[in-house]
């Protein structure tokens, strides 16, 4: 289900990965909602699940809708990384 460069957004309660979910949609951005895979610690036990080629529009939108995901991981390598172990950071 996920593919090697995909991120992963993890969000804070079911509420708002759905709200986020909802709002991606809406501008046509090719999101999908998964459940949270074991490794990765969530409250609400879901994620969205990102291409690379949309991450900085996702963020951008995102930001605007005070949506911000408690944090996103990359999946590389059959791992999932932290941007910060990857080089990057999590601003839009």
């Amino acid at each position: 289900m996920v593919q090697e460069g995909d991120y992963l957004a993890v969000f804070n309660s079911a509420h708002r990965v759905m709200k986020a979910e909802s709002v991606l949609k809406s501008r046509g951005l090719s999101i999908l909602l998964i459940p949270a895979p074991r490794q990765m610690m969530t409250d609400c036990g879901l994620a969205l699940r990102i291409g690379p080629e949309i991450r900085n529009e996702v963020m951008r939108v995102l930001a605007e809708e005070q949506l911000l995901p408690a944090f996103v991981n990359r999946f590389s390598g059959g791992r999932y990384l932290d941007e910060q172990d990857l080089g990057g950071d999590s601003r839009p």
